[in-house]
């Protein structure tokens, strides 16, 4: 579905702020596949996201989304296929536009509500119940006046509105609180099952990482050091992902974020 071969990027080349975020990484996505990558802050982990997007160019190797080269498409291109979350709920949707039309807006009717059809409304409706926000009775309210957490729900579901080959999950609730974030992370898990998408998800949270999906990935210094799913990840605690990261890396685990997530 995605195979990625042997991609590097070094931003700043030939200067002393020379820093090399991928170097020579491979993977490959397997269609229903849903991945959680971790690792600490400099491992590539969001570079590897914005290659796949496209909003950086590989220095070098190739990407390929269902057998099409897509290495050097623009990332305007390849959003037709791509759906992306950031971990900033202010990102991807527009403020001064009504939840409705931010929802017209994703589904392809231009962003007015009065374009869309009633069945679509309805559609619209019944989707933002399964948000458990009450968002279904405000449909004419401007985006900017919810909360981070609920626009952050909104935003999935303008994502995945009409399904993506590749829903792309960037630390998409680190930003929520507790209670926000365990709803987001439901939400997240019913659309990639009932739509049965190809899912990677950057994720700070270890206890997290090895009970979502059926793959966990883990980076460091720009490349996977490990790569784990099925009966064995089953059996894994965050303390097996820890000795793994030092065997691996040859040194601890440092990163008291995912420490004490």
């Amino acid at each position: 579905m995605l195979s990625i071969q042997h991609i590097s990027k070094t931003f700043y080349p030939g200067t002393v702020n020379a820093k090399t975020a991928i170097r020579d990484l491979s993977l490959e996505v397997k269609d229903g596949d849903f991945i959680t990558i971790i690792g600490a802050n400099g491992a590539g982990k969001s570079t590897l996201f914005n290659a796949i997007i496209g909003t950086i160019i590989t220095d070098e190797g190739a990407i390929f989304l269902d057998g099409r080269d897509v290495t050097l498409e623009p990332d305007h291109k390849r959003a037709r296929e791509i759906g992306i979350l950031f971990q900033d709920p202010m990102r991807g949707s527009a403020p001064g536009m009504t939840i409705g039309e931010n929802l017209a807006l994703a589904a392809g009717h231009g962003g007015w509500l009065s374009m869309v059809s009633k069945a679509d409304k309805a559609a619209f409706r019944e989707r933002l119940a399964w948000l458990d926000m009450g968002l279904e009775d405000r449909m004419e309210q401007p985006v900017g006046l919810l909360s981070g957490g609920q626009r952050q729900a909104l935003t999935l579901l303008m994502a995945t509105i009409n399904p993506p080959k590749l829903l792309l999950l960037d630390e998409h609730t680190a930003a929520l609180d507790p209670g926000t974030a365990d709803k987001v992370i439901r939400l997240t898990e019913k659309i990639v099952k009932e739509e049965h998408l190809t899912c990677l998800m950057i994720t700070h949270n270890m206890q997290q990482a090895l009970h979502l999906g059926n793959r966990t990935i883990m980076m460091n210094d720009g490349n996977i050091i490990y790569d784990v799913e099925g009966g064995e990840r089953a059996g894994l605690q965050v303390e097996d992902l820890l000795v793994k990261f030092k065997n691996a890396a040859g040194k601890e685990l440092d990163n008291d974020r995912m420490l004490l997530s």
